[in-house]
């Protein structure tokens, strides 16, 4: 039987960033994968992480840059793109900010994440 998930849990982070996560372990208790869509205001960016995770970004509007060993990459709108588990990298966005829909596997925690202090 299907199962509808009503509302997305709203997930608090610095920076202005908001965070919906449609499915995930803090908003259906689910762990094998999450999915949540991504709000990022200009100029935002985060710490560097290296996580346990594998994760697919789809981008719906903005630019999403990628920074990783090799330089940055920048993942436009229409594009999509997959980082690896065990990865360093540092994800920000462009002077327009970005919208963007992110699936993790297993599912995104913040014990999982790795972000550097």
């Amino acid at each position: 039987m299907p199962e509808l998930y009503a509302s997305p849990a709203r997930i608090p982070v610095p920076g202005g960033k908001i965070i919906e996560e449609h499915i995930g372990a803090a908003s259906t208790s689910e762990t094998r994968v999450s999915v949540a869509h991504m709000t990022a205001p200009a100029g935002w960016s985060e710490p560097f992480q290296t996580p346990e995770f594998d994760e697919f970004t789809v981008v719906l509007s903005g630019t999403v840059l990628i920074d990783h060993a090799g330089g940055q990459l920048a993942v436009e709108a229409g594009q999509a793109v997959k980082t690896a588990a065990g990865e360093r990298i540092r994800y920000s966005c462009g002077p327009d900010g970005a919208s963007y829909i992110a699936v993790c596997l297993p599912a995104f925690s913040p014990e999982t994440v790795n972000r550097e202090l």
